[in-house]
Order: structure tokens, then sequence, then C-alpha cells
């Protein structure tokens, strides 16, 4: 089963927000499209996209979606910015860190959002707010690579390459729980919906499921075979996805979990030939069925049939013990650099 066919730069302005990494410039005249029976085609657009300024004045490493319209992202000029992807205007520029911007998390239905930095700090902003953050946190030893808020917006979760994690009280900018493992150089967290639970990837090739009540982890998913890089969690909390470093095709893969009581495997998603650096569930309105996408440092963004892959197996739930890789629905092939 195809994806319904829709331009190339529709796609790609709804994934940005999502896929972490935002690109001022967009100018792709055409572009490749792999089908299941493995044909490659090459498409031709038939609307250019619009062509905005750059938002950084140097490398951006992370874009969140603050709302519908807005998404915020930082970068290695140490500047958070909110802008407005529809229009490429910048609302806002928010200047606080002394080094480079790592993760960014948005408070949900919110005008706040959290950044955090290689100068081992992470500070909470208001888009209406004045210029100076509402809150720093303070505690780490190295750079804060992990950053998650719960549900209701009351805790925040870090997590950084000095092997701990930390629970916050967002209102009092306090530490309220602190968590340490041996090697367990954290890469990305994130808050399960509705619940008090955290996921965590790991360079220690380990995906680790923490119960913020106490900070204390508990499950562990099998081991790995390579660093886990970025994982996120579906909408309504029943699965999640993380996705590992690698290269000529050893490793590159992401992995669907089921979050629920068995917590197995659900399936593999291969095709990349480099580190897959993120993933994500697109949203319902994209597509007929259920789809994830994955990017990689090989230049390729893949669209997942989540389910499914290309219709020639059964679900993947159902044949998780077969280790079965789902071919991906659609690539998409960057024609400019890195």
């Amino acid at each position: 089963m195809l994806l319904p066919w829709s331009p190339p730069c529709k796609v790609l302005c709804r994934s940005c927000a999502v896929m972490g990494k935002l690109q001022s410039k967009l100018k792709h005249s055409t572009y490749k499209y792999s089908r299941p029976d493995g044909i490659l085609e090459e498409r031709i657009q038939t609307k250019a996209c619009q062509e905005y300024s750059p938002a950084h004045v140097d490398t951006v490493s992370v874009v969140a979606a603050l709302s519908s319209d807005l998404c915020v992202s930082g970068g290695k000029d140490k500047t958070a910015v909110a802008y407005d992807w529809k229009t490429g205007n910048v609302v806002r520029r928010f200047r606080g860190h002394e080094r480079e911007i790592t993760k960014i998390a948005c408070v949900h239905r919110s005008s706040q959002f959290f950044s955090a930095s290689r100068d081992r700090t992470v500070m909470m902003w208001d888009l209406h707010g004045p210029s100076q953050p509402r809150q720093q946190f303070s505690g780490h030893a190295m750079v804060v690579t992990g950053l998650a808020v719960s549900p209701d917006s009351s805790q925040l979760c870090t997590g950084s390459r000095d092997n701990t994690l930390l629970l916050w009280d967002v209102g009092t900018g306090q530490c309220a729980e602190t968590a340490s493992i041996s090697r367990n150089l954290v890469t990305h967290l994130c808050w399960v919906p509705q619940e008090p639970y955290i996921l965590q990837t790991s360079e220690d090739k380990t995906i680790r499921l923490w119960d913020s009540r106490g900070l204390q982890v508990a499950h562990i998913f099998p081991t790995k075979q390579h660093i886990q890089t970025y994982c996120e969690v579906s909408e309504d909390g029943h699965k999640c996805i993380s996705c590992s470093n690698g290269f000529g095709g050893e490793g590159c893969e992401a992995t669907l979990w089921d979050l629920r009581q068995t917590r197995n495997r659900i399936c593999e998603y291969k095709g990349h030939f480099q580190t897959v650096t993120s993933c994500v569930f697109l949203p319902r309105a994209l597509a007929l069925m259920p789809t994830i996408a994955t990017s990689s440092h090989d230049c390729k963004v893949k669209i997942w049939n989540q389910d499914t892959g290309d219709g020639a197996m059964p679900p993947c739930a159902s044949t998780a013990d077969l280790g079965w890789t789902a071919p991906s629905l659609m690539t998409l092939h960057s024609s400019g650099s890195k």
C-alpha cells in the first residue's frame, strides 16, 4: 500500500518541526521516491518551496514544535529562536546560554519552553515573558543531552553525559530526585503521555523506562547492538520507537516497542546506511495508515508504514518473533548538504 501522494514541499514543511533539524532554505527541484516494489521514481516539484532567511547564524542543533504555527530552534550560536514556519518570520530570539543549545522541550498548549545547553544548564522561557529566563536549572557536571517535561508541566527531567538523571520541580527550580548509573550517557529523554514514566536512550545501547516517583528504573528493554540515539512515544502512550547509530547499513535502524505490559519489540525498520538521528510518529492526518519517519546522516528521510510495511506481510505485531524488517514506503533524498 502506498501513501497518498502530496507535494514534497508540503511533506517536508510538516515534518521539519518533528524531525529534529530545521532548514532555512528548501530548493530541491526534483526528488526521488522509492516504491515498495523496488522501483525508484524521480518526480519534479510542481510548486516551488518558499525560501526564507536563516533563523540562525550557525549550525542548527534542534527544533521543536511550540504550536501549530510556531517552532523553536536552537544551535551553536547559543540562541533559541521562535519562528513562524508558515510566514518565515522570526517571532523572538532568546539569549542566555553560554554555549551551544543541545535540546529543546516545549510545554504542551503553552507559550513556555525549556532549552538545554553544553554550558550544563537548562533554562525556562516564555514567548510572551521577559527577555530573561523564567527559571534556570543548574546541577549537571557535563553537557545536558536529555530534556523532558511532565504532562502537567510541574516536573522536568534532565539527563547528561555525566551519567545522571535529575528530576526538577518546575515551580521552585529545585532538584527533587537524582539517579546515577555507570556508563549511562544519556542521548534523549521523553515523557510518556498521561503516565509518570520517562523513556531514555543511552550510549550504553540501552533503553530504560524510569518511574518519576522516586526516579527508579521501572524497565530495561533488551539491549541493542548499537548506540541508541533518539526515542519517541506515541500520543496514546502505547508504543515507543528508538533508533541507533551505525555505518554501511550495520545498525542504522529504528525499532518499534510495545510500552504496555509485554513491552516486547514489535518490529524493526532497516534501510538507512548511516546513523539514524531521529525517529517520530507522524500525525494520522498525513496518511491513511499509522506511519513513522526516520532521518539519517545518509541524507535521507524515510517514511514507514508502522503496522504493515508494503502490505506484503501481516501486521508487525503478529510477526515480532520472526524479527520481520519492514520496507519503507517512501524515501526523500536531500540534494543539498547535510
